[in-house]
């Protein structure tokens, strides 16, 4: 039998997993779509963005969630995970002069098993 130690771990380690093929599949949802990714995992002291991506004159900061169903992925992303977001998204365009012209939009993407749902345009920053 397992001590409980191990298997937190193993459980942690079994959810990073998830998380790293839902972000996968929401770069390739964002590319079919002719996004290029700016960046993913985008680190700040204010909290990290999943995804950052760019087509044309619109820059997307896109929260990803594997869920059991696409509703609780979406209820996930809180008003707090907003906001932090939001806060990170501000720091990474205070380093990117050059995007100062873009739009930006928040999305989020919904991965359960392999089935992605990209809901565009999730939030207003503020809301």
């Amino acid at each position: 039998m397992t001590n409980p130690g191990e298997h937190r771990l193993a459980k942690k380690k079994q959810a990073e997993r998830l998380g790293r093929r839902a972000e996968l599949i929401a770069m390739i949802i964002l590319f079919l779509q002719g996004f290029s990714i700016l960046a993913r995992r985008y680190k700040t002291p204010s909290g990290e963005i999943d995804l950052i991506a760019r087509r044309g004159a619109l820059v997307v900061f896109a929260e990803v969630k594997a869920r059991p169903t696409h509703d609780q992925a979406i209820d996930a992303v809180s008003f707090k995970t907003r906001r932090r977001i939001e806060r990170a998204g501000r720091l990474f365009m205070a380093k990117a002069p050059r995007l100062a012209d873009c739009a930006l939009r928040y999305d989020i993407i919904s991965v359960v098993r392999w089935c992605p749902r990209h809901l565009k345009d999730a939030w207003r920053e503020g809301e």
